[in-house]
């Protein structure tokens, strides 16, 4: 048995390089996402906190004293 590597050991290595760049390009793309849509839902949150606080003030403008 020799010690020598086989010749394709370089392509087998780059594919490996081009799968976790692709990978990592991935994962980026999808954490920058998740971002975003969480910063969408705590704008939508405090939207809806801000109607929440005006339909209940309007209810209490329109009790009876």
């Amino acid at each position: 048995m020799t010690d020598a590597l086989p010749d394709n050991v370089g392509y087998v290595a780059a594919a490996y390089l081009v799968f976790f760049a692709l990978l990592l390009v991935y994962v980026v793309i999808m954490a920058m996402r998740l971002s975003r849509h969480e910063r969408d839902l705590a704008e939508l949150d405090e939207l809806a906190d801000e109607a929440l606080a005006r339909r209940g003030e309007r209810e209490r403008e329109r009790e009876p004293a």
